[in-house]
């Protein structure tokens, strides 16, 4: 019996370190995008996104090992509503994909 708890231990642990990466993505993305991308596309400000993805990342560090409390989910469905949301909106005034690509300064080649 104990192996099972064992390995119930670890998955908890790897889905609270899966989360805490997907917070910390969304801290950093917010943080790392123009303030004028989100008043240009009708969202709610880059002070907004940062502070509540920065709390959410947060929680997530300080629950990491325990995903399924209360604070942890509503930390991950912030960074979640951010990263389906409103990163997709602001993404063609930053800049759109990054890297390479047959991209030109204005658009597909």
């Amino acid at each position: 019996m104990a192996t099972i708890f064992e390995v119930q231990g670890w998955i908890q642990l790897v889905l609270g370190v899966a989360a805490l990466a997907v917070q910390v993505w969304a801290l950093v993305d917010a943080a790392m995008t123009r303030p004028d991308a989100f008043v240009a596309t009708g969202k709610r400000t880059k002070q907004f996104w940062v502070v509540v993805t920065g709390i959410a990342a947060l929680i997530g560090f300080v629950f990491f090992t325990n995903p399924f409390n209360i604070f942890s989910l509503i930390a991950i469905v912030a960074a979640a509503i951010y990263l389906t949301d409103v990163r997709p909106a602001v993404a063609p005034i930053r800049g759109g994909r990054r890297g390479g690509g047959s991209s030109g300064p204005y658009g597909p080649w």
